[in-house]
């Protein structure tokens, strides 16, 4: 079957509330002798087998979820789901199951209403609501029942919920479970159980409020303790009450801020822990208890944040030297937490937020709990650092400026009373506690990481008419900032190779050489004068001498970011300092080995040869051929030393460069006719010329421009087809002995002079000098000397004629006399006769 709409994923529901894979195969709807009606039949794409067979029942709820997925329940704890890999088929199979239901295919589940009539309804509607039994233990599995039965029905629900509220019904349930524990009536307590739970996916507000008071918050949770499917109840009370502790780092002076504190503490509990994972129509029953925690937390955060005095202890302590560390690190865990609940903000009252924590001075208070020895302290203070910059980066770098101009000022001030002064900014900071992770998988250095990139990215930097925000904070970064990011890769490449290469420093220096290819990628003039004048590409390179390949790797991907930008600045650096020297070595020191590191280092000279980098081209062959020329495994090195060739001919011969230049720009003047129209006409031409008895050549216009245009060409040629024989007659000397494995010597001199080997196999690279339709090739006009053999000139002709027409020009009947010994044998019969 390769009908893609019917494919569909086969789920069921296990006993831990979680969905299991039962396979993949393609749906389709039929009747079913056997279950006397429609179903739906889904049979595995591998084998055939038959993965579901489900009879539609009119009564079963179905609901159609995401637009891509059909879910119900067969049993009352079976459930299952059909996960379509198109909408298109989700909507077919609907339409089938709402036509066997009688249902408008427009709805989202069929259960809404399904056994009620219009004049039920209508009764149901104007009754004055659902009467409950009275709450009596011996009742008990009456009102499970009763609660059980009124879910699936929208009014049913609202009709109980209204019952529930408007009788006080909850505070005798509850009143009931004391009596059930006190007895220790487990069947008692297994039905309470069910009845909150039911009470739960009732999803109103208003009974929630009720729930969770502080008289009945406790008495809900052990309700939910007695889970039926449980041979022992849950001690959620117990660990409510001995083991979690609430504590004031600060006092609270407001008793409804911390009643609510407990209350969304408690309830987040009961959400989490303390309720069973929801099925897939529970779920969205419980919208209204999410809710109910949000809106808690953003009560309380509204509530401490208008506490100015609660704020201003907390910074406070925070910053005073002489608070303890068990004090400080409570202090700073609180502000992370405060700074969490901060995320559920809307927009608005974010900005609000941490408006107020700037103006009370949250990023100099980080900066000297970064500066503590408490790694613990450290670690939380990180992570408030990191809500501020994913936040507003702005706000960040607008300080660590200020900061810097401050200090500035002071040191000039210090340098005029002849005193040194130690100034730390908060970046630096950062980066130096990057630096100096002691974790061994350096967790909090990569997190560091991620937080610089997003201060140095121009992508998130402002930019006004009075302000540019990009040039002032990378002018700083580069100037306050860059040496101390730099520091380990400097230290550890003074030699010939890594002074350290243990993992985790080799982790450390990959991770400032992604930072430093970032900043390449994104900065312009400030990281490519830092690099050129630390001489930073060289010391980069050293580390492709590691023991650790993703750290070569890391090295050689700087490099070719650089390279990538095509600029001649870093070019003639390159050159200059011959920073190619270490990736040949590497290249050479990896032989025969194919993996990441030869495929990078190959596609990094493939780049210089298609983007034709000329500089880099001649000073990769003049300096590094006689070590990669025997590489013969892929074209890239040939097909270098081919374009090196084609600029050292253009610079011998400045005409021939200037004929290809007329040849190309003619060529592409060309109307819309095609080669083979135009080889016909050209032929057609000149023999009704002939006939009339008209000259095709005029050896009087044979003149001196003929001359100086067409014999360079001829004789370029000319040594082109010798050097050419040449290399077959090596290539096939060399298949015939068999090829040795080469011994690579890397030669740095400037003036190497070889010959490209297996010139034939490169031949064929597109735009090189032996490929059909490039100028100067066989093949191409203004290609085929004056002594060229017949043989070879019809295998051109079109080549001649299609590239090589001056309909405009007068000098026509200058080149027909050289065509005419490179013309087909029986046309030329016809001219001599």
């Amino acid at each position: 079957m390769t009908d893609t709409r019917r494919r569909v994923k086969v789920y069921t529901l296990n006993e831990d509330r979680q969905w299991d894979d039962r396979g993949t195969g393609h749906v389709s709807s039929g009747y079913v002798e056997r279950l006397k009606g429609m179903s739906l039949l889904v049979r595995a794409e591998s084998d055939g087998s038959l993965l579901l067979e489900s009879k539609i029942n009119p009564n079963t709820a179905y609901q159609k979820q995401q637009d891509t997925l059909i879910v119900w329940s067969e049993a009352e704890n079976y459930d299952l789901a059909l996960s379509f890999q198109e909408k298109a088929g989700c909507d077919e199979i609907w339409e089938k199951i709402c036509q066997v239901q009688g249902k408008d295919p427009s709805v989202d589940i069929t259960q809404d209403l399904v056994d009620e009539s219009e004049e039920e309804r209508f009764d149901d509607m104007s009754s004055p609501g659902l009467e409950l039994p009275s709450c009596e233990l011996s009742r008990l599995e009456e009102i499970a029942e009763l609660v059980a039965s009124s879910l699936p029905s929208p009014l049913r629900r609202e009709k109980l919920a209204l019952a529930l509220e408007n009788e006080g019904y909850i505070k005798k349930l509850l009143e009931l479970f004391h009596v059930c524990e006190d007895l220790e009536n487990i069947e008692g307590l297994h039905h309470l159980y069910e009845i909150i739970k039911g009470i739960f996916l009732l999803n109103r507000t208003a009974l929630f409020e009720v729930m969770f008071s502080e008289e009945c918050i406790m008495d809900v949770i052990g309700c939910l303790e007695y889970d039926p499917a449980l041979s022992q109840p849950r001690k959620h009370r117990e660990f409510l009450t001995k083991t979690a502790k609430f504590k004031e780092v600060i006092p609270i002076s407001d008793p409804e801020l911390k009643q609510k504190i407990h209350q969304t503490y408690r309830v987040q509990y009961i959400q989490d822990m303390v309720l069973p994972t929801p099925s897939v129509f529970e779920e969205n029953m419980l919208s209204t208890l999410h809710s109910f925690i949000f809106f808690n937390k953003v009560e309380i955060v509204g509530m401490l944040q208008e506490d100015e005095k609660f704020l201003t202890d907390l910074f406070a302590q925070l910053t005073d030297e002489a608070t303890d560390e068990e004090k400080r690190q409570e202090l700073v865990n609180f502000l992370k937490e405060f700074c969490a609940f901060s995320q559920t903000l809307q927009p608005q009252n974010r900005d609000a937020f941490f408006k107020t924590l700037s103006n009370m001075g949250i990023l100099p208070a980080l900066e000297v709990i970064l500066g503590m020895d408490d790694t613990q302290v450290r670690s939380a203070a990180t992570d408030i650092f990191s809500y501020l910059v994913e936040y507003n980066p702005s706000m960040v770098r607008e300080f660590v400026m200020q900061e810097a101009q401050q200090n500035d000022d002071v040191s000039k001030k210090l340098t005029e009373q002849k005193i040194t002064s130690k100034d730390i900014l908060l970046i630096n900071l950062i980066i130096e506690h990057m630096i100096c992770d002691t974790d061994p998988e350096l967790g909090g250095a990569v997190q560091l990481m991620g937080l610089l990139r997003t201060l140095v990215d121009p992508e998130n930097m402002l930019a006004t008419a009075n302000k540019t925000e990009k040039t002032e904070f990378l002018g700083f970064f580069y100037k306050h900032c860059m040496h101390v990011l730099t520091a380990p890769l400097l230290a550890n490449t003074t030699e010939d190779k890594p002074s350290k290469d243990d993992f985790q420093t080799a982790q450390l220096l990959a991770l400032v050489l992604e930072l430093l290819t970032f900043c390449v990628e994104h900065h312009t003039y400030h990281i490519k004068n830092y690099i050129i004048n630390k001489d930073i590409l060289r010391r980069v390179l050293v580390l492709m001498a590691s023991k650790h390949a993703f750290l070569a790797l890391c090295a050689l991907r700087f490099k070719r970011k650089i390279i990538g930008l095509k600029d001649e600045f870093y070019n003639r650096y390159i050159m200059k300092s011959f920073l190619f020297e270490p990736v040949v070595k590497a290249f050479l020191n990896n032989g025969s080995r194919y993996n990441l590191m030869n495929s990078a280092i190959i596609e990094m000279f493939e780049f210089i040869r298609v983007e034709d980098i000329k500089s880099l081209t001649a000073h990769v062959i003049e300096n590094y051929w006689k070590a990669l020329e025997d590489v013969d495994y892929v074209q890239t090195f040939k097909g270098l030393k081919l374009r090196f060739e084609q600029q050292r001919e253009r610079q011998d011969n400045p005409k021939l460069d200037s004929m290809r230049s007329i040849l190309r720009n003619h060529r592409y003047r060309r109307d819309a006719r095609t080669l083979e129209d135009e080889e016909e006409m050209w032929f057609n031409t000149d023999e009704d010329d002939m006939e009339d008895g008209e000259a095709v050549v005029s050896p009087s216009d044979k003149t001196k421009n003929d001359d100086d245009i067409m014999d360079p060409i001829s004789k370029f040629m000319e040594r082109k087809k010798l050097k050419e024989s040449e290399e077959k007659e090596v290539l096939l000397k060399t298949n015939l002995s068999g090829r040795q494995s080469p011994s690579f010597k890397l030669s740095l001199s400037s003036g190497t002079k070889t010959n490209l080997t297996s010139q034939s196999s490169a031949a064929n690279l597109p735009g090189s000098p032996g490929s059909p339709g490039s100028p100067g090739s066989p093949g191409s006009p203004g290609s085929i000397p004056k002594n060229t053999s017949q043989t070879a000139a019809i295998t051109t002709k079109g080549g001649l004629v299609g590239l090589v027409d001056y309909p405009d020009d007068d000098d026509d009947d200058d080149e027909d006399e050289d065509k005419e010994d490179t013309l087909p044998l029986s046309k030329k019969a016809k001219f001599d006769s």
